[in-house]
């Protein structure tokens, strides 16, 4: 301010730098001149006294002051004010008016004034007004408006007291709307706060990041010792806090570590900062633990935090080896000398090693290249092969083959080729591949030997002839040796009716005899038909156990274990009770006939695994013959069971009985296991399916006695061979059967078509030329329904193979008698079923 030269500087200044907002430069101009009001009322004062001389300059002065002071309340949005505090007078300037709300015109009263104030605002300025007027001080202070309108305000009032002989009291000043300033200020304060209040909870935040990171901060000095450590060091190490200030890291750290890291040290405490060396540290427990640091270095000490990454370690380690794994693969791949290729799902080649290369070079005259499509590289023929080949493996499937593949004009060997798909992360199909093998040697060599064996099979097979031509015709040359004897016998005169029976029924035993052995000849062919029924096995052994004791002899013991269980079976009961008797007859004679036989009865879950056959689970009757013989040797452990082999001497059987065995327990659905001892003796064990216990056996119908008259009973008879015809129509006739003879199925159908109730039975070999037996009843019960038909048979594979379909079976030779019985049995079940149709 320069009034005749300076006068007074106005210094302002805040703590820090910033721009001066428009606020704060009208206060400073409020400010200002609140300052120059002052300062020209006291240069008033001083012109008053120096006397009337200077009068009028001194008005002249103050008129110049006066509108200069105005100026600067203009300038500064100052109101002015004069306060009579004894009428309560008020005279106001327009700006104090509007600050307060007050009319343009008219008096003021201070009550109208104080009304707009708070009343706690209006005793502080009765009570600084009357000190004012005690002391003469000046009155500054802040003070809330509340304008009609509702609006409020903050004012700062600023005045002198100015008081007359008389003590009458005036306070003259100046109001300054200061709203905006102390929202300012307040503002500022409340920032001011939040500053301090963010410092705070700053510092507290790097606390708890220090108290629970799990990465291990510390400051290091120059020796190694920590001066400053987290606890997440004795989180992860599992020192205490004093164990590892008193520890050097030099006695923490892996020895392999100690170099490495304290020529880190050195170049951090040379300034260059370390980020990223790993080293390792020791545990309490002993194992060490993989630290990642980053240390910068300040005021002597090294700052450093330090990240676990023993599981990244770990990967890397694992990683490193499974290259190293597969680098040794694709080694062993690449010098393999067997071919080797993978394949995506398009048939590309998408890796080959350096033998599939060459070796298709050499079948094929060129040389595949990765992104080939595979297939189209061969012959159209191969092509086709190949294709399906790959699309098995790229299914998902495992398997090896063996094909013929190259160019024919070059050369075309055989390969073994082997299928793998390959398979990504999460079990998906991306390819396959295969590994290849140059068989053509193996092949040829397999031939010859193939070659061989059948030529040793045909010799073996003409041995066997030769055995089954020295056992069977010793059998059959004694059974025909006693039929002989006895129809010759028969032909002399006056022979008695005693001895006549007598060599009748020696033929009649011999026949028999005969047919059972023919009958074991076709099971260890396996084509003797099986009629199977529910029976239990342990009552079939106890219905036999006499027989069997008779069959041995009296110096064999025979002991039998049976359980009082069910163990019923569905197999042909005969066939059962013929394999027990083979059984116990190849036991007696390795007992040299004296010993202990033991035969027992049992239901198991399993049939037991040998050195030729894996163990089979599921429902069985165990059937067990052991005798205390001499055993067999294991080198023919597995040939016993073969049609007639045996190591008896040539007249002493024709090695049948176990072919027997074996042929029964296969057709019924079972198997033979065989435990031997040199010395000890031998078990031979018969494994049978077990039939349900609730399965109703199967029953035939109540044979009928003997029918010697046939009364009239019509026979339709096909029998292709001229002898067996003859006498059956001889037989039949003298039964008082009516019979028809047609000598194969065409003639026999022929014959029904002329009249379909001719017949009441239908009587027919099996083995016929054209149409046989089996054939010809099936189309009966097409045609002819309800017409019975018996089937006679002494060797069939088409019943063994196909069974009977229910059918009536008569073997082959029958007698008269059971040729009568069969047919008076389904004639009397046929009378049955159409009486109950009526």
């Amino acid at each position: 301010m320069i009034e005749d030269g300076l006068a007074a500087i106005v210094h302002i200044e805040r703590a820090l730098p910033a721009r001066w907002t428009q606020e704060e430069e009208s206060l400073v101009r409020d400010v200002s001149g609140r300052i120059f009001a002052s300062f020209c009322r006291t240069r008033a004062q001083e012109a008053l006294s120096a006397g009337h001389g200077r009068l009028e300059t001194a008005l002249t002065a103050t008129r110049q002051g006066q509108a200069r002071l105005s100026m600067a309340v203009n300038i500064a949005r100052l109101g002015i004010f004069e306060w009579d505090t004894v009428t309560g007078a008020v005279e106001m300037d327009d700006r104090s008016r509007e600050i307060f709300g007050l009319a343009p015109e008219g008096p003021v009263h201070q009550d109208e004034v104080f009304s707009r104030l708070e009343k706690v605002d209006v005793e502080r300025a009765h009570a600084l007004t009357e000190a004012a007027a005690v002391d003469g001080t000046e009155v500054v202070a802040d003070y809330r408006v509340t304008r009609p309108d509702g609006t409020t305000r903050t004012i700062l009032s600023s005045s002198e007291p100015l008081q007359d002989e008389g003590g009458h009291l005036r306070m003259i000043g100046v109001f300054h709307d200061v709203t905006v300033l102390r929202q300012a200020e307040a503002d500022l304060r409340t920032l001011n706060a939040d500053l301090e209040r963010e410092v705070v909870e700053r510092t507290q935040a790097r606390g708890r990041t220090w108290t629970l990171t799990p990465d291990l901060m510390c400051a290091l000095d120059r020796r190694g010792y920590l001066v400053t450590s987290n606890p997440a060091w004795q989180t992860l190490l599992g020192w205490s806090d004093v164990e590892i200030a008193q520890t050097p890291i030099w006695d923490l750290l892996h020895p392999d570590d100690v170099k490495r890291t304290r020529v880190g040290l050195e170049r951090i405490e040379d300034g260059q900062p370390a980020v990223g060396c790993a080293n390792r540290y020791r545990r309490k427990d002993g194992s060490y633990r993989w630290i990642s640091w980053i240390g910068v270095p300040e005021d002597g000490l090294v700052y450093c935090t330090g990240r676990d990454v023993t599981v990244e370690k770990e990967r890397e380690a694992a990683l490193a080896a499974r290259t190293a794994e597969r680098d040794l693969f694709a080694t062993i791949v690449e010098t393999d000398r067997a071919p080797i290729c993978a394949f995506d799902h398009d048939f590309r080649l998408i890796a080959f090693n350096q033998a599939h290369s060459d070796e298709f070079h050499r079948i094929f005259g060129y040389r595949v290249n990765l992104g080939d499509i595979f297939p189209d590289l061969f012959t159209e023929d191969q092509a086709h092969v190949m294709r399906a080949l790959m699309a098995r493996a790229l299914a998902g499937e495992v398997f090896t083959v063996v094909e013929e593949f190259g160019d024919p004009s070059i050369v075309k060997p055989y390969w073994e080729v082997s299928y793998t798909p390959l398979r990504d992360g999460d079990g998906r199909i991306f390819g396959a591949f295969h590994h290849a093998q140059d068989i053509t040697e193996r092949v040829r060599a397999t031939a010859e030997l193939d070659r061989a064996q059948d030529a040793l099979r045909q010799a073996q097979k003409m041995e066997a002839v030769g055995q089954l031509t020295g056992g069977v015709a010793h059998d059959f040359n004694n059974l025909l040796t006693v039929i002989m004897s006895s129809t010759d016998l028969l032909k002399r005169p006056n022979l008695p009716e005693e001895r006549r029976q007598r060599y009748i029924g020696a033929i009649s035993d011999t026949v028999t005899r005969a047919a059972k052995l023919t009958g074991q000849l076709l099971a260890f062919a396996r084509r003797q038909a099986l009629k199977p029924a529910v029976f239990d096995a342990a009552r079939s052994v106890e219905t036999i156990e006499e027989m069997i004791g008779t069959l041995t002899g009296s110096r064999i013991r025979t002991v039998t274990r049976l359980p009082d269980e069910a163990c019923l079976i569905d197999a042909d009961p005969s066939q059962f009770e013929t394999a027990i008797v083979n059984m116990a007859v190849n036991a007696r004679d390795a007992m040299d006939g004296e010993g202990k036989l033991t035969i027992s009865v049992r239901n198991v879950a399993a049939i037991p695994g040998d050195r030729s056959h894996a163990r089979v689970v599921g429902r069985f009757v165990a059937l067990s013959i052991s005798d205390t013989g001499t055993g067999i040797d294991a080198g023919i452990l597995d040939k016993i069971f073969e049609p007639f082999f045996t190591t008896k001497e040539v007249g002493h059987g024709t090695g049948l009985g176990l072919s027997q065995v074996i042929g029964f327990a296969k057709q019924s659905g079972g198997e033979v296991r065989v435990v031997s001892a040199i010395g000890e003796g031998t078990t031979f064990t018969l494994y049978l399916p077990r039939a349900a216990k609730d399965a109703p056996a199967v029953v035939d119908d109540v044979d009928p006695a003997p029918l010697m008259d046939g009364h009239g009973t019509r026979v339709l008879l096909v029998e292709d061979n001229r002898d067996v015809g003859n006498f059956a129509t001889q037989t039949l006739h003298d039964l008082g059967y009516e019979t028809v003879w047609a000598m194969d199925a065409r003639q026999a159908l022929a014959e029904l078509a002329k009249a379909p109730d001719r017949f009441d039975v239908v009587f027919s070999d099996v083995v016929m030329p054209g149409m046989d037996g089996v054939e010809l009843a099936r189309e009966i019960g097409l045609r002819h329904v309800g017409l019975p038909v018996v089937l006679a048979s002494g060797y069939s594979h088409v019943l063994a193979q196909n069974g009977t379909d229910g059918l009536d079976l008569l073997h082959k030779p029958y007698s008269v008698e059971q040729l009568s019985r069969i047919l008076r049995k389904v004639t009397t079940r046929r009378r049955r079923v159409m009486d109950t149709g009526r």
